[in-house]
């Protein structure tokens, strides 16, 4: 099974949570044990488990790799400014997956989804979900 999720981000660069539709595709899907997929359509976006309880950790990734990848230093930003974005997004990934266990996420307590924005602010960024059922 699979479906898209929609979302706009509404800074340069942020972590935006996505775990309640992800959780949705999953109840849609009625699917209770297997694997899901969360993959995000795009060169600057990336997929990142994190931790949900406090919002510092998320504002610490994003600080972390602003320092680890500066903006403007890169062969790519004479093409378009944004070379920075593609280098966070290829060192943080495109995808992450998820076990399933009886219709529900196998993460920890302090584990959230995120799409991780690294050149926003965008109207529209597809992160597609796919459920593969277990069937043993």
């Amino acid at each position: 099974m699979r479906d898209i999720i929609t979302i706009s981000t509404s800074r340069r660069e942020t972590l935006v949570d996505i775990t309640p539709q992800v959780e949705a595709v999953v109840q849609a899907s009625g699917i209770h044990n297997g694997l899901v997929n969360v993959y995000a359509q795009g060169a600057t976006g990336a997929i990142m488990i994190q931790e949900n309880w406090d919002d510092s950790v998320q504002t610490d990734v994003v600080n972390l790799l602003r320092k680890m990848i500066p903006r403007g230093v890169w062969l790519h930003d004479a093409q378009d400014g944004n070379g920075d974005s593609h280098l966070k997004s290829g060192l943080v990934g495109p995808s992450e997956t998820i076990p399933l266990f009886h219709g529900k996420l196998g993460l920890s307590t302090w584990q959230n989804i995120f799409f991780c924005e690294f050149d926003g602010p965008r109207r529209e960024r597809h992160i597609v979900c796919t459920i593969m059922e277990d069937r043993t």
